[in-house]
This record gives structure tokens, C-alpha cells and sequence, in this order.
């Protein structure tokens, strides 16, 4: 048996032998893997960057003798939420109404009320600049009556929250204080899957705790406004709000979040890109707010099948599938089944991109949004307003109605009454009153509305019917299909098999 130690220098040996060896197989020194120098050596980056680096705690003031809504089964809830910065396990305290720190509330009749202040969560953030301005995350402050910031030289502040987004999950705080240690931001629009980068905070309360790891994706989609920074450095409940920092000793995203099954690190974790914080922040110092801008549309993903039908090169774009009546985007023209391709002379390559560019304009701007209609590109003007809360649009269902034998989509459909039509809130269209074959298995049943067939508006049930039997039985055809307040292009192969 070899010792362990042999068949390691063995496999370092055969490594080297291999590195130095001409190339095999035919294979070119051009193409042969370059050798790996050696890993990075994080401790000097740590020295400079460290002390930028801040822990924060979160108190709340309750009533003495009143239950506290912090158990631990609400706090693994709220773990689970937010996958990160679980609140301190706070347990219940005696009443101590003659405790000269109990801060006191006068009541009705002028009756104290004593409170005290209890554990609420920790987490982590770092210093931006030198007079006391620090980023963190939304969810690390939210709900508390008071934060805590503590410096790596033991200094502790009293701090002021100017602001947080929970879009984007960033909050901006401040302290009194002059010449401290800041840290260098650097630009996230320039990082690489495959770079090292470090995190530094304040797992389980472990303050200034290192790990390191590499980026794995760059731009991974979890949420309107916000493309994070996918890495496998190991982050854990505390880490929330502290900084992810590159080779150069910048920060270049704001750890907020991990995926766990377990509730623990499981290898994979995000950051909120740097550029993206900067611009909340900047809003929040100004303003105390985010506003962002909206056209007021429901968009969906344009698939392959929906591209080639439509006449597009590749799938791209945002399909829109609601037009909210009286918007930006009906106001200026935009129809459900649009496919919007640029925005301001940005290219869409997915649904996710429009309401981050949307987003990022100022309410009160003009914009131009170029669309695919009906087999040609044209440019829209339109006016960008606040994005106020959503409201979520309610669909409705008609009763079915025994009719004739379905067509070769498996549709059977009717004419909308003027009645219907302004109910429905659409000016063209049949009324489906039964789906089968191909059409159900596609997911349209009675009650949906067919407005389109590929690029040709639908006027009545005749017009309709007549097309379907002149479609091509090997190509799908695109059926835009409103239901409720939204439309979307289905894709559907004549079945003339009879079946």
C-alpha cells in the first residue's frame, strides 16, 4: 500500500509532468490551459478594508409585560422570507417598571406606561464615507425602533436610517462622526464569473468574520429590480448588508441574500450589485425615497415558437399581455400582443430587462419604445410616470354555451355583443365558448377572448373560422388570447386528423 503522503506527491509530480510536457494528441501550445500561478492572498485586503467594515444591531421597544411577537418559530418564518439576517432570539424579560434606564410613555390620564428596550436582529454594513454615511440592507433595519452601529475599534454609534428600498433590499444610515475609515467602490458592470471576491461581516454575531470565494454568475434574475451577483462565498445570518469586495479591495455588491433548504450557507449566495445600490442610496440621501418610473403595461416572456410565428428572428423582447387603460403606454399607442424589442434605444433580450430600464427613468421623462406589430418594427413616444403599488387585476369567467363542432384549433367561438365588448373592455375579438383538443391542451378554455391570429385582428366568428381553415397544418399559428386583463400569443397546430 502507498503511503498518503506518496500518492500525493505522485499526483503532483504527474501534474507537473503533464504542464511540461509538448502537447499531445495534436493539440497546439495555443490552445493548452496556462498555469495557474496560485491562489490570492486575501490578508492584505483584509487590513485595508476591514475597519470600513461596521456590525449592526437592531432594538426594539416593547411595554414591560407585553407579549413579544419574536419567537423563535416567527423568526425562522422571517429566515425562510428573507433567506438571511434572522432576528436575535428574544426572550422574555421581567417587569422592571422601577429600572431607571426603562424609557417611560405617558398613556391616557397620564399614566406611565414603562417600556424597555429588547434584541431585536443583527446583521452587517460598511462605511461609504468619511462623515458617517453607511450602506446596508432593507431588511436589516426594517421594523426597528433603534440601530446600533459598532466599529472595528469598539466604537459605538447611535445611527439615523435616511432611507430604505425594499425593491431593491437597500438602506442608507447615518452617524455622527468625522475621518472614518471608508471603502472604495468599485464598478459591478465590469466584474467576471470566475473572479475571486471576499465577504467580510457579522455571521451569527461573529464580527469581522472573512470568507472567500468566487463570482458564479453576474447578472442572475430573482426580481424586477434587481439582477444579483451569484457567488459560493460562504454568507450566513448576519452577513446581511455587508460588502462583497473584488481583488482590488472594492466593494462591488451588498450581500442580502442566500438559498438554503436547510437554513444554513448551502453554497450559493447573491449580492446586490454595487451600481445598482449607489443609485438607491443616492435617491434615499436626497430624497429619503425611490421613485421609479412606469408605462403602465403587463409584459410575458416571447418564446420561440411565438417568435417564429410572429415573423421574428430570434425570441427576444417583452410581450405585452395588458395595456392599464388611461396609461403612458396606452396613451401612446401601445396595444396588447406589442412585442416591445428597445427602450430608449436599449435592446430587450428579456422580459426582466424592461422594468429595470423603466424603473430607472425619471417619472415626468418622454421615451421612446420600439415595437413589433402585425410584421413590422415602429417607434412609439411615450410619457414615463411614478410607479405607484400594484393592483392586482382580477380575470373573469363566462359560463360555457353548447355550440357547433370545433375548428381545426379545437375552438369553438362566438361573436362578443356590444354588451360584451365593453365589458370585456376590447374592440375586436371572439368569444370562446368551448376549447378542445390541441386549444385545451394549451391551457384556453371558455370565457377567453381570441383577438388575434397571427397578424390579422379578428372581427367575428366567421372571419375567424375562415382563417383557421386556410392555416398551414405543418406551421403553428400565433393566437393572441386575452383573458381577464391580459393577453398572450399561444401557439397552436391545426389538428386536421379529425381527432
Amino acid at each position: 500500500m502507498i503511503p498518503a503522503k506518496k500518492v500525493l506527491l505522485s499526483s503532483l509530480l504527474s501534474a507537473s509532468v503533464l504542464a511540461l510536457s509538448p502537447p499531445l494528441f495534436g493539440l497546439s501550445a495555443a490552445v493548452a490551459a496556462p498555469a495557474v500561478a496560485g491562489l490570492p492572498d486575501f490578508a492584505d485586503i483584509v487590513d485595508r478594508t476591514g475597519p470600513g467594515v461596521v456590525n449592526i444591531r437592531t432594538t426594539e421597544r416593547v411595554k414591560t409585560g407585553q407579549p413579544q411577537a419574536g419567537t423563535d418559530d416567527e423568526e425562522m418564518q422571517e429566515f425562510f422570507r428573507r433567506f438571511f439576517g434572522v432576528p436575535i432570539p428574544r426572550q422574555q424579560q421581567p417587569n422592571t417598571p422601577n429600572t431607571p434606564n426603562a424609557p417611560r410613555n405617558k398613556g391616557k390620564g397620564g399614566n406611565a406606561q414603562p417600556q424597555e428596550e429588547v434584541p431585536r436582529g443583527v446583521g452587517s454594513g460598511f462605511i461609504i464615507s468619511a462623515d458617517g454615511y453607511i450602506m446596508t440592507n432593507a431588511h436589516v433595519v426594517e421594523g426597528a425602533s433603534d440601530v446600533y452601529v459598532t466599529l472595528t475599534d469598539k466604537r459605538e454609534f447611535k445611527a439615523k436610517i435616511i432611507g430604505s428600498d425594499t425593491r431593491t433590499d437597500v438602506a442608507l444610515l447615518k452617524i455622527d462622526g468625522t475621518s472614518l475609515p471608508r471603502l472604495v467602490i468599485g464598478d459591478s458592470d465590469k466584474i467576471r464569473a470566475g473572479e475571486w471576491v471576499l465577504a467580510i461581516g457579522s455571521p451569527f454575531g461573529l464580527e469581522n468574520t472573512v470568507t472567500a470565494g468566487i463570482i458564479s454568475a453576474k447578472a442572475r434574475d430573482t426580481g424586477d429590480y434587481l439582477p444579483l451577483i451569484q457567488t459560493d462565498v460562504a454568507v450566513n445570518p448576519g452577513n446581511s448588508g455587508g460588502p462583497l469586495i473584488n481583488l482590488k479591495g472594492e466593494v462591488i455588491g451588498i450581500n442580502s441574500q442566500i438559498y438554503s433548504r436547510s437554513g444554513g450557507f448551502m453554497g450559493i449566495s447573491f449580492a446586490v450589485p454595487i451600481d445598482e445600490a449607489l443609485r438607491v442610496s443616492d435617491q434615499l440621501k436626497a430624497n429619503g425615497r425611490v421613485t421609479r418610473g412606469r408605462i403602465g403595461v403587463q409584459i410575458g416572456e416571447v418564446t420561440k415558437d411565438v417568435a417564429e410565428s410572429l415573423g421574428l428572428s430570434k425570441a427576444q423582447g417583452a410581450l405585452v399581455q395588458r395595456v392599464e387603460p388611461g396609461g403612458p403606454a396606452d396613451k401612446g399607442g401601445l396595444e396588447a400582443g406589442d412585442i416591445i424589442l428597445k427602450f430608449n434605444g436599449a435592446t430587450i433580450e428579456k422580459p426582466s430587462d424592461l422594468p429595470r430600464m423603466v424603473g430607472n427613468i425619471k417619472p415626468g421623462s418622454r421615451a421612446t419604445v420600439n415595437i413589433w406589430r402585425k410584421g413590422t418594427a415602429r417607434d412609439v413616444a411615450l410619457t414615463v410616470v411614478e410607479l405607484e403599488a400594484d393592483k392586482p387585476a382580477k380575470a373573469e369567467e363566462k359560463k360555457p354555451k353548447q355550440e357547433a363542432v370545433p375548428n381545426s384549433l379545437g375552438l369553438i367561438v362566438s361573436d362578443l355583443s356590444d354588451a360584451q365588448r365593453k365589458e370585456l373592455k376590447v374592440e375586436n375579438g371572439v368569444l370562446v365558448e368551448a376549447a378542445v383538443g390541441v386549444a385545451a391542451a394549451a391551457g384556453l378554455r371558455a370565457g377567453d377572448v381570441v383577438q388575434r391570429l397571427n397578424d390579422i385582428d379578428i372581427k367575428d366568428s366567421r372571419q375567424f373560422n375562415g382563417l383557421v381553415a386556410k392555416l398551414d397544418p405543418k406551421k403553428r399559428a400565433a393566437v393572441l388570447v386575452r383573458r381577464g386583463d391580459s393577453s398572450q400569443f399561444v401557439p397552436l397546430r391545426p389538428n386536421t386528423s379529425g381527432n
